[in-house]
């Protein structure tokens, strides 16, 4: 919703919205930390204990059921609990992915480049939102937009057996993925998002495709070796 500022104000309404936007961003970093050791935690628990991968129903199922918890409980305690729920089944639906990962020559090399080059994106990117201070929220339908499409693409080579077009969807989302983490943290700098567990979620869904995004086109180079 669009928010509308006197223009001959004092400075003390700049400063509160500055001092609001700066709390959001700080407890949406500070549980994003978490959730990511959270969820690498439950990951390396599902590798080391060979659990099975969670299938595609049961994944969507759990994914959006745990989406819809953390948007209803978001204005209660209850809500931080929801999102642990909702990282930590992520982190469950990534560890087979992992193990098949580990598999291939170098496969341990290949997670550790992709999450090194995550966390390099993740930083540089918050960091160029927060320092410019310009306003990337007009990007975020043609982002949406272009999810939609990689889903689909994605869909249809897994179904068809496409491993270029496979290659060019991981490659699609990963930069989206990008570009959302940068909408994300431009958004709560301006004050467009002010409940830090969504801003939380939006960004751990957006590193969370970016790096099995890396790793899947990283993966492919290890496989070929």
């Amino acid at each position: 919703m669009d928010r509308i500022y006197p223009l001959n104000g004092s400075n003390s309404a700049s400063t509160a919205l500055d001092a609001s936007a700066q709390k959001v961003l700080r407890n949406s970093f500070a549980l994003l930390s978490l959730t990511l050791l959270f969820s690498a935690g439950v990951a390396a628990t599902s590798v080391a204990l060979a659990l099975p991968a969670p299938g595609l129903i049961l994944t969507l199922v759990g994914y959006f059921g745990l989406l819809f918890a953390v948007h209803k409980l978001q204005r209660s305690g209850w809500g931080v609990a929801a999102v642990f729920a909702l990282t930590g089944f992520m982190g469950y639906s990534l560890g087979p992915v992992l193990s098949r990962t580990l598999a291939l020559p170098g496969g341990a090399d290949t997670i550790a480049l992709a999450l090194a080059a995550t966390g390099v994106a993740l930083l540089g990117l918050s960091a160029y939102a927060i320092r410019s201070k310009r306003d990337f929220s007009f990007m975020g339908g043609m982002l949406m937009v272009g999810m939609i499409v990689a889903i689909v693409a994605g869909l249809a080579a897994a179904f068809l057996q496409i491993p270029a077009l496979g290659l060019a969807v991981s490659a699609m989302v990963a930069l989206l993925s990008a570009g959302l983490i940068l909408m994300e943290v431009s958004r709560i700098v301006h004050g467009g998002e002010d409940n830090y567990l969504l801003a939380t979620v939006s960004l751990y869904v957006s590193v969370f495709n970016l790096f099995t995004s890396l790793l899947s086109l990283f993966g492919i180079g290890s496989s070929d070796e």
